[in-house]
């Protein structure tokens, strides 16, 4: 798998992200190292986490993907191999994960950074996204602050997760009229699927909007696609059908990924990832599995070719 340059910046990351969100939870010890080699061996060099994740998991905690994470990058030896990503800046939680009501302060964004530095057992931080926004934050504040970790050695470069674009665009004019770090990347939902849930319903939660991906590529600003395979839905999973079933558009679409994959000699959840692959602005598709065999489809779905008429078509139809 060949790397892409990330704008602005010296990354080179692979063309799809291995996501941890269940790192230390569902997926640990040695069954969460053999995916992260697996990983690897395939050409992947791209590994995302949080310091909130998993705190939803019946037995995880906040800090578990990071302090897995940490583990295995230490015993492999790998930090030079990788290009890390984490989080901070997320809102409560209730009881397992407690914040502020100012989650993006400055004291909270330094003690997230502090923590998550311990618990990946490093000391610079590659690519560093506020998982969340706060529209009560003016950005003139929220850039000060972080390139205040920039210029400390915290932290190489900025992300924006599940920001607006305007909020995004705001933060990298007044950024670039300072001299100092914008946003490089934005994280946020993105698939052939769209989500059942309305936008606005959790004012801090996006998906990529038509209007958003124009957006994006006329900015130069990468997409880091989390929700990628839909939580399974072109192939069928239960979750996936609870998330983006009965819904007529991503049925059609399904059908549509069916029938190409068919055709092309690949799985649907293949297809799904390469319509994302072949996607203005360049978008780096996040996918989470502990399963060796499902890494191995979505890592090949790098090697799928679709044809503009084929990616047109399979979110718009005939």
């Amino acid at each position: 798998m060949h790397t892409v340059p990330l704008p602005d910046t010296t990354l080179n990351v692979s063309r799809l992200c291995l996501g941890t969100g269940v790192f230390g939870a569902r997926i640990k010890g040695d069954d969460a190292t053999r995916v992260v080699e697996e990983y690897l061996r395939l050409g992947g060099n791209f590994i995302d986490t949080a310091h909130c994740y998993a705190f939803w998991e019946p037995d995880g905690e906040a800090g578990c993907s990071e302090r897995e994470l940490g583990r295995i990058i230490h015993e492999l030896g790998i930090r030079e191999q990788i290009v890390l990503a984490t989080k901070g800046a997320h809102p409560d939680g209730g009881h397992k994960y407690p914040r502020p009501d100012r989650y993006m302060s400055p004291e909270v964004i330094a003690q997230d950074i502090a923590e998550s530095l311990q618990r990946l057992q490093i000391e610079t931080i590659d690519l560093y996204y506020l998982h969340r926004d706060d529209s009560r934050m003016p950005v003139d504040e929220i850039i000060g602050v972080l390139n205040e970790h920039v210029r400390a050695g915290h932290i190489r470069y900025l992300g924006a997760s599940n920001w607006r674009t305007e909020r995004i665009e705001q933060a990298n004019r007044y950024a670039s009229t300072q001299g100092l770090q914008g946003f490089v990347i934005s994280q946020v939902q993105w698939s052939l699927a769209v989500p059942n849930w309305q936008m606005g319903e959790d004012p801090t939660v996006r998906y990529v909007t038509p209007e958003d991906a124009g957006w994006y590529a006329e900015h130069n600003i990468p997409v880091a696609a989390y929700t990628s395979t839909a939580q399974g839905y072109f192939a069928g999973t239960e979750k996936g059908e609870q998330s983006f079933g009965n819904n007529p558009l991503n049925a059609a679409r399904r059908e549509r990924a069916r029938h190409l994959a068919q055709q092309l000699g690949v799985t649907p959840t293949q297809i799904a990832l390469a319509w994302l692959l072949h996607q203005k602005p360049l978008t780096i598709p996040i996918f989470m599995t502990g399963n060796l065999e499902h890494l191995r489809e979505c890592m090949s779905a790098a090697e799928v070719s679709l044809t503009p008429e084929q990616v047109r078509w399979l979110s718009e139809g005939d």
